[in-house]
């Protein structure tokens, strides 16, 4: 049995949904593969730090409002000092998004891996923006990185193409790769206005309260520069992504569409020709018999088109609690196994 011990940097949805799963599952996950899980550390901006090297108790800290309170509390360190100091082999970063700068979760990552720890994230910031001098820093320190829930949460889009499909000879991808937008075209093709479908995302948790970054495809636009740079080995700086939300999309479009048996869908596509590669995010009006047409509401779905296969579709959740958790066991399998 091989212990392996774990700092989260934030304990928001996604570290509450891993510590969830690790209180549920991980004695099974012991006996299926000789992994013992065990969160060290926890940092986070709100409700402190806790610390103890043997392992925190997972009900007392997912129930925790103030960890820096708890007998294991370490109220005085930031999440720099805790990647530092704490003992874990793994530090998963799960800070807020920042497709701008990436920060503050490209310092976790370097510091991580400076401090020899192997690091798994879900923060599309790091990846989408420097993910190149990240994989060379780690592999520089024989560590990893696992990203799986970058892209369609815990649906293993990341791990399909990067391992089973990588000697297929993807060409192009195409993807729904944000269930917001997904959700709110779906509504409307059910007759709903745009205003009346975002209403409805937001008040089902879809949706932010500014919903900028989906509807206005910046969110995909990540997810798209994070495959060309994971699949096509070709970082692609955000404004290269041809870039187009679904605001502009009317009832009268939809019902266009329909009218020609097509739907609208909000696609994340990269493509790689003797000219060169092309990446975009574009409502697109898909026949009813394309693969990603007949996928709806908020689930997500990736399409790889291959020398050798033709085309592979995989459909499945690109959100949630439980699921984004779970998509940090799948990385942390994907590491540990290896190794056995």
């Amino acid at each position: 049995m091989q212990t392996v011990r774990l700092a989260l940097i934030g304990f928001g949805n996604v570290g509450q949904g891993f510590a969830q799963i690790l209180l549920e599952r991980g004695d099974s996950y012991a006996e299926t593969f000789g992994l013992h899980f065990v969160i060290v550390a926890v940092n986070d901006l709100v409700r402190g730090c806790a610390f103890n090297p043997n392992g925190l108790d997972l009900k007392t800290i997912l129930q925790a409002k103030d960890l820096s309170a708890l007998p294991d509390g370490a109220a005085g360190w930031n999440a720099l000092e805790a990647i530092a100091r704490c003992n874990a082999d793994v530090v998963i970063e799960l800070s807020f998004t920042n497709l701008q700068t990436g920060e503050p979760a490209i310092s976790h990552v370097h510091a991580a891996l400076e401090n020899g720890k192997h690091v798994v994230t879900s923060n599309k910031g790091p990846v989408a923006l420097r993910y190149a001098e990240l994989s060379d820093l780690a592999r520089s320190k024989k560590l990893q990185i696992g990203v799986e829930g970058t892209v369609m949460s815990g649906t293993p889009s990341l791990h399909l193409g990067m391992e089973l499909l990588a000697g297929a000879g993807i060409r192009r991808v195409q993807g729904i790769l944000n269930g917001t937008t997904n959700y709110i075209l779906t509504q409307m093709e059910g007759g709903a206005s745009y205003a009346d479908a975002l209403a409805d995302a937001q008040a089902r948790g879809y949706a932010e309260a500014d919903p900028t970054g989906d509807v206005e495809g910046f969110d995909a636009a990540g997810k798209v520069a994070i495959l060309s740079a994971l699949l096509m080995n070709s970082p692609l700086r955000l404004d290269q992504v041809d870039r187009t939300g679904i605001t502009g999309i009317t009832k009268a479009d939809v019902e266009t569409a329909k009218a020609a048996g097509q739907r609208w869908k909000l696609i994340g596509s990269l493509e790689k020709s003797p000219a060169g590669l092309t990446a975009s995010v574009k409502p697109v009006r898909l026949p009813l018999e394309h693969p990603l047409a007949n996928v709806n509401g908020a689930t997500n779905a990736i399409t790889y088109t291959t020398d050798l296969l033709g085309e592979v579709t995989l459909i499945g959740p690109g959100a949630g609690r439980l699921e984004t958790g779970y998509a940090i066991i799948c990385d942390l399998l994907s590491i540990y196994r290896s190794r056995l």
